[in-house]
């Protein structure tokens, strides 16, 4: 395999899924981030950027799952998952599931102007931002880059 070889790289079985996912990750943390310093600060611009970071977020996360689910049908031919697989799986849907639901949280706050406190939106936030970290970490595992040396 050649290190710069376009071809290799854009048809290995599983390359994509490890590339894409670093996006909806960075854009939903720097969406949490922006929200909380304009909830705290007031800022209506920030709160916009926080917006259309969880808006290309969740987006992002289709084809995400896709090439995941590709991945495993190409690496392990459709067989039964079980163990760290099984698990980074499962977090990893409900990752995506819960990107989407803090994008609709903002959402519908934005189409009905609705002004106070965001008393759900932030803590659903930070419960999503420590399953996605879970779920990178499990894959970071199954990569090998969180092994021991």
């Amino acid at each position: 395999m050649h290190p710069f070889s376009i071809r290799e790289a854009l048809l290995a079985k599983h390359a994509q899924h490890v590339v894409l996912i670093h996006f909806p990750i960075a854009l939903f943390m720097a969406g949490v981030a922006f929200d909380f310093v304009a909830y705290w600060t007031r800022r209506s611009a920030l709160a916009t950027a926080a917006y259309y970071d969880f808006t290309v977020a969740a987006i992002s996360t289709i084809p995400v799952v896709a090439t995941g689910l590709l991945a495993w049908q190409f690496q392990l031919e459709g067989q039964k998952l079980k163990g760290i697989l099984l698990q980074h799986l499962v977090l990893g849907v409900t990752s995506s599931v819960m990107i989407c639901l803090t994008w609709y949280a903002h959402f519908r706050s934005r189409r009905t102007s609705e002004q106070g406190p965001p008393s759900v939106r932030l803590p659903m936030e930070l419960v999503t931002a420590g399953v996605i970290a879970l779920t990178a970490h499990l894959g970071g595992y199954l990569t090998g880059v969180n092994i021991p040396t």
